[in-house]
């Protein structure tokens, strides 16, 4: 099961809305069950649940144990726009993974379609509660690139052949992961960013490479 988000006041734990939902309908909580809560300043709580309505949720803490599950680099995936399967798979794992935030790019080869933001939201949500995320990651955009340029700090472009290989880019506080389309980015979008990055001999596509490059640069 995964861990929940909760508001904790003292020894009780509050959880609302659509958290409270799944918890009553889908997997049918009940009192005296429990769950793991996750509290924002660091812990993971183990919660006993009191009561249980489909809007509400009480319970009271049993144990606690410090939590820190979020790595110390920022990195923002800033990812071409896909198509809606590839796409949001990238959004899950990456989560998973550590990713701290997304940037949907509207890159010059991207498959034009409206944005779905509540969806995207949703399956980051998941996925971060799924991992025990103490944050989860906010999905931005779709922007074209120079906005994302303007917007975000350190980028770094994933390019086959590039001279130097992510992993030995230097460990800044923060990056900005720019993975291209399946039809890979074109040559005004690469003149555009000065730092490129290989990721090694072996053509991947898109989902795959996202989730690779968060895992080098993450770094934990």
């Amino acid at each position: 099961m995964p861990a929940f988000y909760g508001r904790r006041e003292g020894e009780r734990v509050v959880i609302e809305g659509a958290d409270a939902r799944h918890l009553a309908r889908s997997l049918r909580a009940r009192p005296g069950e429990k769950i793991d809560v996750v509290d924002p300043d660091g812990w993971m709580l183990t919660v006993r649940l009191d009561s249980i309505s489909d809007s509400r949720i009480e319970g009271t803490v049993a144990s606690e144990r410090k939590h820190a599950p979020e790595p110390e680099r920022h990195v923002v995936v800033a990812i071409a726009y896909l198509p809606s399967t590839t796409l949001e798979l990238v959004l899950s794992r990456c989560t998973e993974v550590g990713a701290s935030a997304f940037h949907i790019v509207e890159a010059h080869r991207s498959i034009a379609r409206g944005p779905r933001h509540d969806r995207w939201q949703t399956i980051v949500r998941e996925a971060a509660m799924l991992a025990g995320r103490l944050h989860v990651p906010i999905v931005a955009g779709p922007s074209p690139l120079d906005e994302v340029l303007a917007e975000r700090a350190n980028p770094v472009m994933l390019v086959r052949g590039a001279p130097i290989p992510l992993s030995a880019m230097p460990r800044t506080r923060e990056v900005t992961l720019l993975i291209g389309p399946e039809g890979g980015w074109t040559d005004n979008e690469l003149a555009i960013v000065k730092d490129h990055a290989d990721l090694g001999p072996r053509n991947l596509r898109a989902d795959t490479a996202a989730i690779v490059a968060t895992a080098i640069a993450v770094g934990t």
